[in-house]
């Protein structure tokens, strides 16, 4: 495993876990000044945030709410690229939930871009 594999995988999992573990804070220095986000919402091609407070503050939403439950499916990386496969819980059953996949890129140790799709 190359030492920027290494680097982007640490970087990934934090980000995940923050969300995991509803800790918006966890999210405060994985996030670079130039990072774009393209959301999985609204079809079909989501709302685009540009910069590092545009992007935090989002993320930062999402994880701080009690409501949603994330898990993941896989986590794979190599070199800066990223993917993290995801369900997302609002509640119980089936019809309370949604799969998706976040494709991340991390630069000198901070994430530059999260494109997020779902299974619609």
């Amino acid at each position: 495993m190359t030492d920027d594999t290494r680097t982007t995988r640490d970087i990934i999992t934090r980000f995940h876990n923050a969300f995991k573990a509803h800790c918006p804070e966890d999210l405060d220095d994985l996030i670079a000044d130039d990072c774009v986000l393209e959301n999985t919402a609204p079809a079909p091609d989501g709302a685009r945030y540009e910069g590092r407070q545009a992007c935090l503050s989002f993320w930062k939403d999402i994880a701080a709410s009690a409501n949603l439950a994330f898990e993941d499916e896989e986590i794979w990386v190599s070199g800066e690229r990223g993917i993290i496969r995801w369900q997302l819980r609002w509640g119980d059953g089936d019809t309370a939930r949604v799969r998706g996949v976040n494709i991340m890129r991390v630069r000198d140790g901070h994430i530059v871009e999260g494109l997020g799709y779902v299974k619609g």
